[in-house]
């Protein structure tokens, strides 16, 4: 795959996200965060199935040889939409999305300094403290009319 594909892939991705929690968001002001996030989750397994009959006939053979850690990602998968959607509706979605990239980088950069023994670590972590520090401004200035 290309860089450039794979950078374009990214962002696509991010966008969907956004896209994602802006309609959980809403539909949680109605129906509440976890239904919400039942119906996220309803659906995109209704999607993947059929993905999955398609794109991989062969089944979900090699399944059974997953790490038990692996089977983490479902619920861990649940409690991050259901935030989302409950966040989103309370601090906004730009907000939400800052504050959930600012997690990511953090538990990014302890996963790239423990299992990988990554350098440069003190710079990555100021700049994930320059990221929290900005939302902090953001969140405490006063709100005026423009």
């Amino acid at each position: 795959m290309s860089p450039i594909l794979a950078i374009a892939m990214a962002l696509g991705a991010g966008i969907l996200v956004g896209v994602s929690r802006a309609v959980n968001g809403r539909l949680s002001l109605s129906v509440g965060a976890l239904r919400a996030s039942l119906w996220n989750h309803v659906v995109g397994l209704g999607i993947l199935i059929v993905l999955a009959a398609i794109l991989r006939p062969e089944g979900m053979s090699g399944m059974k040889d997953a790490p038990a850690l692996a089977w983490l990602g479902g619920p861990v998968g649940v409690i991050f939409v259901a935030s989302g959607s409950f966040l989103i509706a309370r601090i906004g979605a730009a907000r939400t999305a800052i504050l959930v990239i600012a997690g990511q980088m953090i538990f990014g950069i302890a996963l790239d300094a423990v299992l990988f023994g990554a350098t440069g670590i003190a710079l990555k972590a100021l700049g994930a403290a320059a990221i929290i520090a900005g939302i902090w401004l953001i969140q405490s200035r006063p709100k005026t009319e423009v």
